[in-house]
């Protein structure tokens, strides 16, 4: 395969969008649910709402337009093409920073970040918080390739971008992520240690330690958290990571389908007080749920689930890691357990509003801590 990295562009023809349209019209909705709020799952009126508005007024040509005034190519990688975001810093401390984004999520995720974390000066910062922005689509989600064979798990993406990284001409860099884009940059970090030199996660990959005594109250909460996690929120993560092949069926032939499946999880993992439009608009929503549509993507991106989910690897990562701990966050941890698994832990903060789509939520927060935590890794 090629290592050459060519430009493009996305363009959608009318027919798809044509064809999505009328798909959306033709909906065959099921029985409303039988209680007043979200405990069955995403309520029918709210679907129906917003499928309407998506049919009727959404404009992906916009959102079309706004993703080509960024820099963006496709390269080879391991035999796959992969899509991926390069914006280039004016400023010569800029440090290359490798941007994962994981599932339902898409590179829409970190739009809204780019221009701050290139241009600091322009956003409230200074020069020696600029970055080399590379963010990259996984193996079979957005407009990256669909992978043929099995094996892309969490190890061999992270190697991919190990490549990507240095076939850009960045021989020092840095990683950062949030969902499986957090398991990717671990495994960054304990593959590419002649490389890598820092990374930041806003989710954490860490296990308790009943070796450390009595429970913190935020250890608390982090297990009440995961035990919530496990009775009401998991069963989607069963599905993909055992059977993504029959859940494709459902969502590659129904937008309005895959949209549930999707938006679901905005409510559920959003800083949103019960209405996932106070975290997100619904445009931004629909510019996230268009990338799984457009590509097909739901049993390719689904299948990242049957490659890696409960495969983690939890070797102690050396090299120096930040973690900002965002208050509605699926997985949640204290210092001392994460200390366990990065005894390099440089950078340690909790927030106070945002949740699992830190950077997507909290544009300007998410800003402040990455540059917070990469100040720290600089010298």
């Amino acid at each position: 395969m090629s290592e050459e990295i060519r430009p493009y562009k996305i363009q959608v023809s009318d027919a798809e969008l044509d064809d999505l349209k009328r798909r959306l019209r033709a909906t065959r909705w099921p029985d409303p649910q039988t209680v007043s709020d979200w405990s069955q799952g995403i309520p029918l009126d709210y679907v129906r709402t917003v499928c309407d508005y998506w049919a009727r007024e959404y404009d992906w040509r916009k959102t079309e337009a706004r993703l080509n005034a960024i820099p963006q190519f496709r390269t080879d990688l391991d035999g796959l093409g992969i899509h991926f975001l390069h914006i280039r810093s004016r400023h010569e401390e800029a440090l290359p920073l490798v941007l994962t984004h994981g599932w339902p999520g898409s590179i829409i995720e970190f739009v809204k970040v780019i221009p701050a974390l290139t241009d600091p000066t322009a956003h409230g910062g200074e020069a020696s918080d600029a970055f080399h922005v590379v963010c990259p689509a996984l193996p079979g989600y957005g407009f990256s390739d669909k992978p043929k064979k099995n094996g892309w798990s969490v190890e061999k993406i992270a190697r991919a971008w190990s490549e990507l990284m240095l076939r850009l001409g960045y021989t020092r860099y840095y990683a950062q992520g949030g969902d499986w884009g957090a398991a990717v940059t671990v495994a960054i970090a304990l593959q590419d240690t002649e490389h890598c030199h820092g990374i930041h996660v806003n989710m954490p990959l860490v296990r308790p330690d009943p070796a450390l005594g009595p429970l913190t109250d935020e250890e608390k909460d982090a297990l009440a958290a995961s035990e919530h996690y496990q009775t009401w929120d998991s069963g989607y993560s069963k599905q993909q990571s055992t059977r993504p092949e029959t859940l494709g069926f459902g969502l590659a032939d129904s937008p309005a389908g895959q949209a549930a499946w999707i938006l679901e999880k905005f409510w559920a993992w959003t800083d949103c007080n019960g209405n996932p439009e106070n975290a997100l608009t619904r445009d931004e929503m629909l510019d996230d749920v268009m990338l799984y549509w457009i590509p097909n993507a739901a049993a390719s991106s689904a299948r990242l689930y049957w490659e890696s989910f409960s495969k983690g690897n939890y070797q102690p990562v050396r090299i120096p890691v930040g973690f900002t701990a965002f208050p509605k966050e699926i997985f949640r941890t204290s210092r001392r357990w994460a200390e366990k698994r990065f005894p390099n832990l440089v950078y340690w903060n909790r927030v106070d509003r945002g949740g699992h789509f830190a950077a997507f939520e909290q544009p300007e927060l998410f800003v402040r801590e990455v540059r917070a935590c990469f100040r720290t890794m600089r010298a």
